[in-house]
């Protein structure tokens, strides 16, 4: 096994072959976000004002949802104080950016920045990551999950993907609330009521026809895309005891104009190297990395990223391993063994399973691997 490294321990070595002008903000990249702030202001003018036929509508919708997707994209950026450094100004542009999808700036940095950024892919604090066998044997909704077979949880976890993000976000609203300053309180509660207070009296403005075209189909839209992103960022990579984004991240590949149009989203190995860096100067930063370590680096298409997603369960084994249970199917993760090109496992004897678990938890465990 590669020796892992921290994010610092990358970073400090390509640090010095990264001009000065990368490692400052780029609010030229407002710019983009303006015009995807027009393009949603004009698609709720025209239906909110005209009587148009229903395919108008749906075409609009589309836009609609890929701007919302873009505006997320840039706010994560914004956050990330690469745009802006002003905390007021950051907080105010993340805010517009992340309208939406509902999202507010305090807690997107709680959750985001300090936590899943300087925790990323240890099952017990980042609030990204996905459960280990062993915390399935403790959780009666994900073993009941876990009883359905392999295809039928991968169709409807893509279908989620049309809602994940606006739920997680929820989520972590309830996981987080109470660990800010009973001062900053408040804020976090406005910032996670007020664009649901200005959705739904859209509604009302609207109806709920055009509301339905204007705002809930672009949401389901924008969900999809930024969750096709998200979906691929870590899922594939095994947990990892240090934070090593080489061995726990994976970048993307697509095209370039949806590069242009997604501010450089799919660099994600890159942006958990530099998460203070405008995504600008990612490409930049990917040469170096497969020049230095060429054999560490993770990436792949976005297509093939997500059909193996869809071919591979979501339940780690060993740190290394994702496992169905259902089947006792074993799977290799990126780094460890996983072909994309041919995705394969090796049976698990159960009793096996049975004796590895028991060593690490003392959860029953008779429900884990035996289908009821």
């Amino acid at each position: 096994m590669k020796e892992l490294h921290s994010f610092a321990w990358y970073a400090a070595r390509i640090s010095p072959k990264l001009p000065k002008k990368a490692f400052k903000p780029v609010p030229g990249r407002l710019w983009g976000g303006l015009a995807y702030l027009l393009i949603v202001i004009a698609g709720f003018l025209t239906i909110g004002l005209f009587s148009l036929n229903p395919f108008i509508y749906l075409a609009i919708a589309i836009v609609l949802g890929t701007s919302f997707a873009a505006m997320g994209f840039l706010g994560h950026e914004i956050l990330h104080g690469t745009v802006v450094r002003k905390p007021w100004l950051r907080d105010l542009l993340g805010a517009i950016a992340f309208w939406p999808l509902s999202t507010g700036p305090r807690l997107w940095r709680k959750w985001h920045n300090l936590t899943h950024h300087v925790h990323t892919q240890k099952e017990d604090h980042d609030p990204d990551s996905w459960p280990t066998l062993e915390r399935l044997s403790k959780t009666k909704v994900l073993r009941w999950i876990y009883r359905l077979p392999q295809g039928f949880r991968a169709f409807v976890s893509f279908c989620s993907l049309t809602v994940m993000f606006s739920l997680h976000s929820a989520k972590m609203f309830t996981a987080y609330i109470k660990e800010f300053n009973p001062k900053h309180q408040p804020s976090v509660w406005m910032q996670f009521i007020l664009p649901w207070v200005f959705w739904i009296s859209l509604l009302f403005i609207m109806g709920p026809f055009k509301w339905f075209f204007a705002f809930l189909l672009p949401l389901f839209i924008a969900n999809a895309i930024v969750m096709g992103y998200i979906s691929t960022n870590h899922r594939l990579n095994p947990i990892t005891e240090v934070n090593d984004p080489l061995a726990n991240s994976l970048t993307v590949t697509v095209p370039k104009w949806v590069d242009f149009l997604h501010f450089n989203f799919s660099y994600h190995t890159e942006h958990h190297l530099f998460p203070g860096m405008s995504s600008k100067y990612y490409p930049l930063v990917k040469e170096h990395i497969k020049s230095m370590w060429p054999e560490r680096y993770h990436e792949m298409s976005l297509g093939k990223a997500l059909v193996a997603l869809w071919k591979t369960p979501r339940i780690y084994y060993e740190g290394n391993k994702l496992i169905d249970p259902r089947q006792g199917h074993v799977y290799e993760t990126l780094g460890h063994g996983l072909d994309i090109s041919n995705i394969t496992f090796h049976k698990l004897d159960k009793a096996d399973t049975l004796v590895r678990i028991i060593k690490k938890s003392k959860a029953k465990i008779g429900k884990v691997v035996k289908e009821e």
